[in-house]
């Protein structure tokens, strides 16, 4: 998890690493599980050497518990960070319009086709390499054009449904994943159908080099040791050796796989480039990794929600990703994406159906299924937010909500 739970407002406190001391205590580290050698995010801090680990694993901002350790007086609370973020992530996507050929509904079963399709063809392509085999490419080119296809015709249908994963198989998943958001990306980037098909191959094959990690160290579920780590770490080598000796792999499929872990302050691997020493393609391969694995349900930690991952991508845009390039993902993805449960300033709550073609993204049609003041199911009924009331809407959203919170069965609307 990110955060410690049940911590009382105002005594989880963000603070740069250049504050932190011994006595206080890590309630979050601010990272993905593999950008950090800690086993847990929260920990008190017993010694210099504990800072020293965190500063050499590039993590520049920590937040730390109060009550439980010492204060940083002026350090911002975690309410205040994730008001402004919030308010921030609203700036960057109100002025964005959406683009789509057909609706979700429409391009809903295809996609259902070309995600399982994908996902046989990765699991197929990791396995080859696992057992020593090369790199097929032509049983690759197909999938990816039929993906990029079905983005290019609805650019939700397709990322939605690969936000679903079975923890048992994350690598091959993952790799899906992130070759949806790529190709995603991309097509929002303008870039041409040939050029988003290739970078969409180095999307799929991006973490091939995990095939070359001991199984123990890549499913373990305890705490890696400091050389588990560093073999985890090389996997992106590992993937640069496989795919420079794969007949018919275009550099720019390579390029996704080498620099998908560096980081825009050069505190990234495998070579620690920094700034627009990473290319325009590695800055989106990155951001698209981290906000797949930040989402995604683990053996060790629950994924976040779609908007507290944009969140965070938001939030670690003040270091470790090129900003320009987070915000036009969070303008990709939106913050309430299809499927997003949302609550309404009416009191119904309702789960975002579909975007509009040309529409603001903070006004989706959304599917109203809840009356939360009187506790009671509605029957299902399509509103659009970007209409006046008397026109099918007059309602807008207000805020993230969860079916755990209102024990809501959402698989009798599905």
């Amino acid at each position: 998890m990110m955060c410690v739970m049940n911590a009382a407002p105002g005594t989880i406190k963000k603070i740069d690493v250049a504050d932190l001391k011994t006595g206080m205590y890590v309630s979050d580290l601010g990272a993905g599980w593999m950008d950090h050698p800690f086993l847990r995010n929260n920990f008190a801090v017993s010694d210099d050497t504990i800072i020293e680990k965190i500063v050499d694993a590039g993590i520049r901002e920590v937040y730390i518990d109060t009550t439980r350790g010492h204060d940083v007086q002026h350090a911002p609370t975690r309410e205040e960070v994730e008001r402004k973020l919030n308010e921030d992530m609203h700036r960057v996507v109100a002025e964005h319009k959406v683009v789509v050929r057909v609706s979700y509904r429409e391009e809903a079963a295809n996609a259902v086709k070309v995600r399982d399709e994908a996902n046989r063809i990765a699991h197929d392509i990791l396995n080859d390499v696992r057992l020593g085999k090369q790199v097929a490419v032509e049983k690759v080119e197909p999938v990816v054009q039929e993906m990029t296809a079905s983005i290019l015709r609805n650019g939700n249908a397709l990322t939605s449904l690969c936000r679903v994963k079975d923890a048992d198989n994350y690598t091959f998943l993952h790799s899906v994943s992130v070759c949806a958001l790529l190709v995603s990306f991309c097509r929002a980037a303008g870039m041409a159908t040939d050029e988003i098909h290739l970078v969409g191959i180095g999307g799929l094959l991006h973490d091939i080099g995990k095939m070359k990690v001991p199984g123990s160290i890549l499913n373990k579920q305890g705490k890696l040791t400091d050389d588990e780590f560093l073999k985890m770490k090389n996997h992106v080598v590992a993937s640069m050796e496989v795919l420079s000796v794969t007949p018919g792999i275009h550099p720019d499929s390579i390029l996704v796989a080498h620099q998908h872990h560096e980081r825009h302050d050069g505190t990234g691997y495998p070579l620690g480039l920094k700034g627009d020493n990473i290319s325009r393609i590695g800055q989106m391969a990155a951001v698209c990794d981290v906000y797949d694995a930040i989402t995604s349900d683990r053996c060790y930690h629950k994924g976040m929600l779609p908007h507290e991952a944009l969140r965070k991508i938001l939030e670690w845009s003040k270091y470790h990703f090129k900003p320009e390039v987070a915000q036009q993902f969070i303008r990709i993805i939106g913050i309430y994406p299809v499927g997003t449960l949302v609550m309404l300033e009416s009191g119904r709550i309702g789960i975002v159906h579909d975007q509009n073609e040309g529409g603001n993204l903070l006004q989706p049609v959304v599917r109203v299924i809840f009356d939360s003041k009187q506790q009671a199911y509605l029957t299902p009924t399509n509103i659009d937010l970007s209409k006046p009331l008397g026109h099918g809407g007059g309602d807008k959203i207000v805020g993230h909500e969860t079916a755990e919170k209102w024990k809501l069965d959402l698989s009798r609307f599905k």
